[in-house]
């Protein structure tokens, strides 16, 4: 990617957010508190969701990625084998396994600023391990660059997702397939 998505602003989500991001999941949200990052296209991309679903089932994954395009986008890098490769870097690279803690202690923050969830982990492995590209990316989008590595990392090698339009119409149905 030549330039990766700007940073927006943490927005309350509207009717039509709410039905774009049950369209991108095929399911209504959980937890829904706010849109964290806004896709280039105008549709939610992040979510942020409550530490604890409407049942009080912890849910520990804040910054939750909604559009299926970037979904499947990470999923190739996953399946290429990037995961290993950052797990490697972390062994080898202090600096970096520095601030990849520095993003769990963000993200656990934020999280704890809404509801602590005492005993359960940031997520995407973090703060040892890479364990899933997705959290690591929708943290990066949501917190901006700089405060996440290897999701800012994971973001740099993603095709621009939204290049071909919407992956969803605002009135919920799918937009053009790929």
């Amino acid at each position: 990617m030549d330039t990766p998505p700007p940073q927006t602003e943490h927005t309350a989500p509207t009717d039509a957010d709410v039905a774009a991001i049950k369209a991108q999941l095929n399911r209504v949200p959980r937890g829904l508190r706010a849109i964290a990052h806004r896709c280039p296209c105008g549709n939610p991309d992040v979510v942020e969701t409550a530490p604890r679903l409407e049942d009080g089932t912890p849910f520990p994954t804040l910054y939750y990625l909604t559009c299926p395009r970037a979904a499947s986008a990470i999923g190739t890098l996953e399946a290429n084998g990037v995961m290993k490769e950052m797990q490697a870097q972390l062994g080898t690279d202090p600096e970096l396994a520095a601030a990849y803690r520095a993003a769990h202690e963000d993200y656990i923050a934020r999280r704890d600023a809404i509801e602590v969830l005492e005993g359960f982990p940031s997520a995407g492995g973090m703060p040892d391990r890479v364990k899933c590209l997705h959290v690591l990316v929708g943290h990066s989008l949501a917190a901006g660059p700089g405060v996440n590595p290897l999701g800012d990392e994971a973001l740099a090698l993603l095709p621009e997702w939204w290049r071909k339009g919407p992956c969803v119409n605002p009135c919920g149905s799918e937009g053009e397939s790929e």
